[in-house]
């Protein structure tokens, strides 16, 4: 009897253990947000509206208008999310994911556009992965993908995950 009840209690904890674990493994967070593919309409949405990268950290030691040059503009505010902060942190190439938005203002401080850096995976290896777009001050795209301007100009920075803003890797 005794037997009986001990398989029995530990038959229903070992289901009860693999429903819990399997729905936790299976169902993302009801606050996960999937990241966007490599479409400048789905990444415009996505750092607007479902994940705004206005909440994201500053780049570590630049702050909100900070000195500039062509083609970005006079002055610059980038923000990064959490896997460009953790990259940084490291002082790795950014991993997966990692996006990098970049305010562009004139020298009276008027928005012109937002470009963007995406980091992803197989995207585009030769150009460390990274998908490009640029915004106008409204939204509407202006470059997007494999922008080879872009490339070419961040290509010089190679070395640095192809980014100018500072040097990060160690």
């Amino acid at each position: 009897m005794k037997t009986s009840i001990l398989s029995g209690t530990l038959l229903f904890l070992l289901m009860s253990f693999g429903v819990s674990h399997a729905v936790h493994q299976t169902m993302p967070s009801e606050t996960y947000v999937p990241l966007p593919g490599p479409y400048a309409h789905a990444v415009y949405k996505y750092i607007t509206a479902e994940d705004p990268y206005k909440r994201w950290s500053l780049w570590p030691d630049k702050g909100k208008l900070y000195s500039g040059k062509h083609p970005h503009g006079a002055l610059l505010t980038t923000y990064i999310n959490d896997n460009a902060r953790y990259a940084i942190k490291v002082g790795e190439n950014m991993v997966n994911g990692s996006f990098i938005i970049k305010e562009n203002y004139t020298p009276e401080k008027k928005l012109t556009a937002v470009t963007v850096m995406y980091k992803i995976k197989g995207y585009n290896p030769e150009a460390g992965d990274w998908f490009w777009a640029k915004y106008d001050a409204k939204g509407k795209t202006l470059k997007e993908g494999k922008v080879k301007g872009c490339i070419e100009c961040h290509s010089k920075m190679k070395k640095n995950d192809f980014i100018f803003t500072a040097p990060f890797i160690k």
